[in-house]
C-alpha cells in the first residue's frame, strides 16, 4: 500500500482515554517500579472536562468516526462516568463501547447501560489466581472480574469481547484455559500479542507468543475456521469454532502488522490526539478547546493531523525502535 492510499483511509474509530488512573498495577503497561506510589499522575485540572470530551465527540463523528470506545487508565475510576456516557450517547449515530479490566462492573454496569453504554470489553489475562495476581498485582482474586463479566451480561452490555494478552513464560499456558471457559459462556475472546507500547515495560520480541501459534493451540483441540472481518479496518483475524459454538479473535499487531489499513485514532485524557499506539508525539487539542475556537478550525485541526500521518511502527518495527519513548499504555488507552 503506497503513502496515497495509507493517507486516504477513513477515521472511523476514536478511543477516548478519560482518566491516567488504575486499580490494577500490571506488568503489561504500569510497572510497579515506574508507576509507584510517589507517581505523578494527571491533575484534575490536566484532565477534559465531559462537556470537552462530549464536543469533541461531535467534530470526531461529523469527520465520519462511527465507533467511539472509552479507555484509561480504568474508565471506571472516573467520577460520574455515567454522566460522560449519557452525554455521548446524545451524540447519536455512534456504537459506544467502553473497555475496562471489570473490576467495578458488579456495581456499574446497570448504570451504564441505562446511561446508553451498548457493550463492552473487558481486559483479563488468565483464569488461575496465581497467574493472574502475578501479571497484574492485585490482592483480589479473578472471580471479581468475572463477576463483573456476569453483571455486564445481566445489564445486557453485550456482544460482550474479553481481551487476553498473551506473553510467553508468563501466561500462555491459560490460553486453551480461556478459550474452553469462554466458549461455553458464548463470549468473544480475543488474544492480543504482547506489544511494545511505551517504554518502561522490559518488552522483548521473545516474549511475544505469535498468532499463528495461539490458533494452532486452539485449532488442534477445537477445530478452527476463518471468518470475514466485520467491517474495513477490523484489527482482529476472527476464526469460528467449527461446531459453530462462537468465535475467538487474534491481534496479531507485531507477526502481521496491519498499519495500512487502520481507520484508529486515539485522544488521551489531556486531550492529546494520536494517530498510533506506539506514537512518541500527538497533536493538543485541549488548548484549543480551552482557547474557544469554532468547532469548524477545530475540525480543521483533525483533518490535518489525519491527513498527515505516516505512522508505519508495527510494519518498521525493530528491536532498537521497540526501546524508543513511546506514549505509555496508561495514558493512550490501548
Amino acid at each position: 500500500m503506497d503513502i496515497r492510499d495509507r493517507l486516504e483511509r477513513p477515521l472511523r474509530d476514536l478511543r477516548i482515554s478519560v482518566t491516567d488512573r488504575c486499580n490494577f498495577r500490571c506488568t503489561y503497561c504500569m510497572p510497579r517500579e515506574v508507576f509507584g506510589r510517589d507517581f505523578r499522575f494527571l491533575a484534575r485540572d490536566d484532565l477534559l472536562t465531559f462537556e470537552e470530551i462530549a464536543r469533541l465527540a461531535r467534530v470526531f463523528v461529523a469527520q465520519g468516526v462511527e465507533k467511539i470506545r472509552l479507555t484509561g487508565g480504568e474508565p471506571l475510576l472516573r467520577r460520574d462516568i455515567e454522566r460522560l456516557v449519557a452525554m455521548l450517547a446524545g451524540v447519536g449515530g455512534v456504537d459506544l463501547t467502553l473497555t475496562t479490566n471489570g473490576s467495578l462492573l458488579p456495581t456499574k454496569a446497570h448504570a451504564l447501560k441505562a446511561a446508553g453504554l451498548r457493550r463492552v470489553t473487558v481486559s483479563l489475562d488468565a483464569l488461575e489466581d496465581d497467574v493472574f495476581k502475578r501479571l497484574n498485582d492485585v490482592d483480589f482474586p479473578v472471580a471479581r472480574v468475572l463477576e463483573g463479566i456476569e453483571a455486564a451480561e445481566e445489564a445486557g452490555l453485550t456482544p460482550i469481547k474479553i481481551n487476553m494478552v498473551v506473553r510467553r513464560g508468563v501466561n500462555e499456558r491459560s490460553v486453551l484455559p480461556m478459550a474452553r471457559h469462554f466458549r461455553e459462556r458464548g463470549h468473544v475472546l480475543r488474544f492480543i500479542e504482547y506489544m511494545d507500547v511505551g517504554h518502561t515495560n522490559g518488552w522483548r520480541l521473545d516474549d511475544v507468543v505469535p498468532a499463528g501459534e495461539i490458533v494452532e493451540a486452539i485449532d488442534a483441540e477445537m477445530p478452527l475456521e476463518p471468518l470475514s472481518p466485520n467491517y474495513p479496518g477490523e484489527v482482529a483475524n476472527r476464526w469460528r469454532y467449527r461446531d459453530g459454538s462462537g468465535e475467538v479473535g487474534v491481534i496479531a499487531s507485531v507477526s502481521e502488522p496491519f498499519c495500512g489499513s487502520c481507520t484508529r485514532a486515539r485522544v488521551t485524557a489531556d486531550g492529546t490526539l494520536y494517530t498510533c499506539l506506539f506514537a512518541s508525539a500527538g497533536r493538543d487539542l485541549r488548548g484549543a478547546l480551552r482557547r474557544g475556537v469554532g468547532d469548524e478550525e477545530l475540525a480543521g485541526l483533525v483533518r490535518a493531523v489525519w491527513r498527515g500521518r505516516d505512522d508505519r511502527y508495527s510494519e518498521l518495527r525493530t528491536l532498537a525502535s521497540a526501546r524508543d519513548e513511546k506514549v505509555e499504555m496508561s495514558r493512550i488507552g490501548g
